[in-house]
C-alpha cells in the first residue's frame, strides 16, 4: 500500500536511502497514521541489503512542527494508554542502520524527538528547535526529558522543557544535540553526503559500531566496554574485517560487500 504521508526515495546516493516526511500543510505535524509509515519504512529498508544509510528530512519550513494537536485535545488517559502511540516509537528506535536527520525550519516537540531519535543531526541555518508541550499543559513523552537531556545537559534541557524556548542551530551545535549548520540549500544534500560516507564503510560493522555507542546510554562503563569488546571480537569472523585490513595493506580502497 503506497504511504500516504511520506515519500521513499531509493539510492539517492550509492547505498542511501531518503524518508521525506510529507504533511506540508500541517508543517509534518506527527499524526499517528505518518508514524506508522514511517516505522514501515524504516522496517523495509532495514531489511534492504542495498541500504546501508538513511537520510529523514521534511521541508525547508519544517522538518516537524510537533504531534498533531488535533488527534490528542479531546483523549483521555485511559484513550492514550490504550492508543499507545509509543509503542512505534520504539519500533523505531530499534532500526539497526545508521539514520540521519536533516533540519529545516521548525523542530519543535514530536519533531525534536523525532530527530533525537535518528543518530546524527544536520540543520540548516534556518532551523529552530524546541520542546513547546509546556505551553500546552503537557510535557514530552516520546523521550525529550531522556534524550535532550543527555544531549544538551540539565541545565538547557530544563530550560527548554519547562518554558518551551527554542534554540538556534548554532545554539544546537554549541550545545552538542547536532552534527553541522549549513545553509539552508545544502541542508539535504550534507546529510545526503554523510550518509554516503558512511555507506562506504563495513555495514556489518557500521551496524555493530552504532549498536555499541548507544549501548554506552543505558548502561555503566565497565558493561559497555565489555559489549564493546565483544563486537570488537565478533567483526573478526566477517569477510569485511579481511578485506578491510587487506585493502590497508595492499594500499588500496576496500571494497566491502556486508559479508
Amino acid at each position: 500500500m503506497q504511504p500516504q504521508f511520506i515519500i521513499i526515495h531509493q539510492q539517492v546516493a550509492p547505498y542511501v536511502a531518503h524518508i521525506q516526511l510529507n504533511r506540508p500543510k500541517e508543517l509534518n505535524a506527527l499524526n499517528l497514521q505518518l508514524m506508522s509509515e514511517l516505522r514501515d519504512a524504516l522496517k523495509a529498508l532495514d531489511a534492504d541489503d542495498t541500504v546501508r544509510a538513511i537520510v529523514i528530512s521534511g521541508n525547508e519550513k519544517a522538518f516537524a512542527a510537533g504531534a498533531d494537536i488535533k488527534q490528542m485535545a479531546d483523549k483521555t488517559a485511559i484513550d492514550m494508554l490504550n492508543i499507545d502511540q509509543f509503542s512505534t516509537w520504539d519500533a523505531i528506535k530499534k532500526t539497526r542502520k545508521p539514520v540521519i536527520a536533516a533540519t529545516s525550519g521548525f523542530v519543535l516537540g514530536g519533531g525534536c524527538e523525532l530527530a533525537m531519535l535518528c543518530d546524527m543531526i544536520v540543520a540548516s541555518e534556518t532551523t529552530r528547535f524546541g520542546q513547546p508541550e509546556i505551553k500546552l499543559g503537557i510535557m514530552p513523552g516520546a523521550g525529550g526529558t531522556q534524550h535532550l537531556t543527555r544531549a544538551v545537559g540539565k541545565a538547557l534541557a530544563m530550560e527548554m522543557v519547562l518554558t518551551g524556548r527554542m534554540i538556534s542551530a548554532t545554539e544546537a551545535l554549541q550545545a552538542g544535540l547536532i552534527n553541522k549548520v549549513v545553509p539552508v540549500e545544502l541542508y539535504l544534500q550534507e546529510a545526503v553526503n554523510l550518509a554516503a560516507e558512511i555507506a562506504e564503510k563495513s555495514p556489518i560493522a557500521v551496524k555493530l559500531a552504532k549498536e555499541a555507542v548507544l549501548k554506552a546510554f543505558d548502561t555503566t562503563l565497565e558493561e559497555g566496554l565489555h559489549f564493546e569488546r565483544k563486537n570488537f571480537y565478533l567483526l573478526f569472523a566477517s569477510q569485511d574485517q579481511q578485506e578491510g585490513m587487506q585493502a590497508f595493506i595492499e594500499k588500496r580502497p576496500p571494497v566491502f560487500k556486508g559479508k
